[in-house]
């Protein structure tokens, strides 16, 4: 990604209100972000740990989506893949994450989930190189193929928050 601002960031979402978008809390590391390793930029906003921010340039222009996690939850802990990153080896929670639909559609209060990591891990993830084996003797090769898997994932789910 691309290094962005704060004017930016702030103007990007698709499915927020100005004030939605005025009140969100910029993550801790804001100033040190180290966008080079970015494929997508998501945080939880420290004051309100049910929402998340996703930001990604799509099709050109950068795009932000509100997210929602679940209330509470059910207090049973089950183990699920991520969506976007798809790390099998992650401990990390995931969380089914819901985006309010853009335009109308989503004034009419229609939603789209997926499930992501609780705590938007996944840029490193996908960077982890694995050990070398038989079947993948190139572990750049497999990050890269992760990398790439990543960005189309990503793509596809705000293509549905767009509609």
């Amino acid at each position: 990604m691309q290094k962005i601002t704060e004017k930016q960031l702030r103007s990007a979402f698709v499915n927020a209100s100005k004030s939605e978008t005025a009140k969100l809390t910029l993550p801790e590391n804001w100033d040190s972000v180290g966008w080079d390793q970015l494929d997508y930029f998501g945080w939880r906003d420290a004051k309100m740990p049910q929402r998340g921010y996703l930001l990604r340039e799509y099709r050109g222009t950068l795009r932000g989506v509100l997210l929602r996690a679940p209330d509470g939850g059910s207090g049973k802990n089950r183990k699920v893949l991520c969506d976007l990153c798809r790390d099998v080896h992650s401990e990390a929670d995931v969380f089914m994450w819901v985006a309010k639909r853009g335009g109308q559609s989503g004034r009419d209060g229609n939603t789209v989930g997926t499930l992501i990591c609780a705590e938007f891990l996944c840029n490193a993830n996908v960077r982890k190189e694995p050990k070398p084996s038989e079947i993948e003797p190139d572990p750049a090769a497999v990050v890269e193929r992760q990398i790439l898997g990543l960005q189309e994932r990503t793509d596809r789910f705000l293509g549905r928050v767009l509609g």
